[in-house]
């Protein structure tokens, strides 16, 4: 999938601001994401907030873990800019602006990697999968929510029965991310799916949300002129056949997932190949066995 990166960081720089006040659903997975951390022992010393936005959960990941470093990352400047009113005064949280597919990060430093709907924004998943292993120690632990396939689907189809242009961004699957999380050598992995339907006065409305948030088509071989006049009459028109008890849907497939890096020695699966992985100290122990 191709994304035209210089456009999403521009969209969600542009779209800081306000933010919070529009992205109630990725507040919503954010806290379910968080709720998950509960189960991990013992506590973390290093967190890495990948895709941290506002930092919203950047900040609700500082006061859990009060003694860790909490760090946010985000491709857009603006959203770390906006970010510092959530990072507080008091050993404030870290904030670095950095591409999810190149993270500027040493090997093996982070203990828990939390990623909250950014995974959909990175045009090579497995890119971003090997940066995530790369960065956490062994048996730290990754934890993500993405945006699945069924995500605006109402919207898709409308724009499709309109003309034959890409409209709507396109967002992952499970079966792929799955097998991209195992394919990077992650154990114990758990995924599942919740759903959740938003309902709008109209269709307008919902673009309008989308570009609130900076969550619009940032597809490359999106159209880049202007939409023509015929062509959205035609989607409002589409989309006004779902209309239910006079709302119309936006339907939202979120993908959970949560594994655990493997033990040092277990190869990186990077663009050149396998890169094995040892512990110094490990080898040392062995070779004072033998």
């Amino acid at each position: 999938m191709h994304l035209d990166r210089l456009r999403i960081r521009r969209a969600f720089s542009k779209a800081a601001s306000a933010y919070e006040q529009t992205a109630l659903l990725q507040a919503q997975v954010g806290d379910l994401l968080l709720e998950r951390l509960q189960v991990l022992k013992p506590e973390p010393l290093r967190i890495l907030d990948v895709g941290a936005g506002t930092g919203r959960l950047t900040g609700l990941l500082r006061k859990r873990y009060p003694k860790a470093q909490v760090i946010a990352l985000d491709l857009a400047l603006g959203m770390l800019r906006q970010a510092k009113t959530n990072a507080g005064w008091w050993r404030p949280f870290v904030r670095v602006a950095g591409d999810a597919q190149a993270l500027p990060l040493a090997d093996g430093c982070i203990d828990v990697l939390v990623c909250n709907l950014c995974l959909q924004w990175c045009g090579d998943l497995k890119a971003a999968l090997y940066e995530f292993r790369r960065v956490l120690k062994p048996g730290g632990w990754l934890l993500f929510s993405s945006f699945g396939p069924d995500t605006l689907k109402e919207l898709r189809a409308a724009w499709r029965a309109a003309d034959q242009h890409a409209h709507v961004h396109v967002f992952l699957d499970m079966h792929d991310v799955g097998d991209a999380v195992l394919a990077q050598g992650f154990v114990d992995p758990m995924f599942d799916v919740e759903r959740y339907v938003l309902t709008y006065a109209d269709a307008r409305s919902v673009m309008t949300e989308l570009k609130a948030i900076g969550a619009g088509n940032a597809l490359a071989e999106r159209a880049r002129g202007l939409t023509g006049k015929s062509a959205y009459q035609r989607m409002l028109a589409a989309y006004e056949s779902e209309r239910t008890n006079g709302r119309l849907p936006a339907s939202y497939e979120v993908i959970f997932g949560q594994a655990q890096a493997p033990q040092a020695g277990r190869p990186l699966r990077g663009p050149q190949g396998d890169l094995a992985s040892f512990s110094v100290a490990a080898m040392r122990a062995q070779l004072r066995k033998g």
